[in-house]
């Protein structure tokens, strides 16, 4: 039996059969593994909100206790003045570029900014309709972007959004940075229900980054939510924009795409270029190559974060996000505790 699916390659395609043998054979077996997002069916923000409400917002609010300032390094503090240190004075608030031309010990005043702004990237390209659990990936991003986003406004914050399918070489939306539950539901909306062509080229991430270095001039708190699986050469445009903004990569995974089943022979599509090929999962080389391939792949990924100092979570679609968002604030806490001194103005 062969089985077809929609899938999303982290690594460079191979040639693909002929379209006249891939039609036969789809014609001649019947598909017993399907998964693809109904693209079609426009979906309520409101109902969307109301059910993360109920199950995510409710547990974190338990869980993180109010405590969501320590998550972001953003513009929480603003430098208000400089005096010279006295025997009370906490040591980490030292400016020791003043301390070394006065040749004296000065440390920073800061008055709190109470005001955060959120922004979220997101990528909307075809290969975030892929979903091999209870979720897509696309799903997986409205999740996010919805917990996120109110339990930013629901403290008074503002968030905005810049939504990016990958069907040319701009931006396709940009919802300006506000506050209140009504702005989170437009945001949702748009998301939501916003499609990617089917004939669309390559992502390019590089697009989505640069413009966002463009088009936000405050500093922010930014979420890059994208699975990276794109053209090469946005790792610059992505360090720079971590240079002027709080950057958290938020990586869109699914357990498929890390460790294929073994399910016997069927069609495989790339959910991105809308390429085919036939494969063999009980072959033991290409298991053994295609693991090789996807660990390649998020070894460079981990390589890419790390030399931009962008923190990056990661989602899968067969886990509770919740869980995924509690590790990550775990983190940027102990990081937030071992910051050094001339960093403090940033927790």
């Amino acid at each position: 039996m062969t089985s077809y699916i929609s899938y999303s390659l982290p690594f460079q395609r191979q040639v693909n059969p002929s379209s006249k043998m891939l039609k036969r054979l789809t014609n001649l077996f019947k598909p017993k593994l399907v998964i693809l997002e109904n693209e079609n069916k426009r979906i309520n923000p409101e109902d969307f909100l109301r059910q993360l409400e109920w199950t995510t917002l409710r547990r974190l609010d338990g869980q993180l206790q109010g405590d969501y300032r320590t998550w972001f390094k953003g513009s929480g503090l603003e430098l208000a003045d400089l005096r010279e240190y006295q025997t009370h004075d906490d040591v980490r608030h030292i400016d020791w570029n003043v301390t070394a031309r006065m040749q004296t010990p000065y440390v920073r005043e800061h008055q709190e900014d109470r005001e955060m702004t959120t922004w979220f990237l997101i990528d909307l390209s075809r290969s975030l309709n892929f979903g091999s659990a209870e979720h897509t990936k696309k799903n997986l991003a409205s999740s996010f972007t919805g917990v996120f986003a109110r339990l930013m406004t629901r403290r008074g914050n503002r968030v905005g959004a810049i939504l990016f399918t990958g069907a040319s070489a701009k931006i396709d939306a940009l919802l300006p940075a506000k506050t209140g539950k009504a702005h989170v539901l437009q945001i949702l909306d748009l998301l939501l229900n916003t499609q990617s062509l089917t004939n669309s080229p390559a992502t390019d991430l590089k697009v989505l980054l640069q413009s966002a270095q463009a088009l936000l001039k405050k500093r922010s708190t930014i979420f890059v939510i994208s699975d990276f699986i794109s053209q090469p050469d946005w790792e610059k445009s992505l360090g720079e924009l971590n240079k002027s903004h709080d950057v958290i990569a938020v990586r869109l995974c699914d357990p498929l795409e890390t460790q294929l089943k073994n399910i016997g022979l069927f069609i495989m599509e790339d959910s991105e270029t809308a390429e085919q090929m036939m494969i063999d999962t009980n072959d033991p080389f290409f298991q053994k190559k295609y693991a090789q391939l996807t660990q390649e792949h998020a070894d460079y990924l981990t390589k890419t974060f790390q030399n931009t100092g962008t923190d990056c979570i990661e989602l899968y679609t067969d886990e509770p996000i919740h869980e995924s968002i509690l590790r990550f604030s775990e983190l940027r806490k102990r990081q937030s505790q071992r910051r050094p001194p001339n960093h403090f103005a940033t927790i």
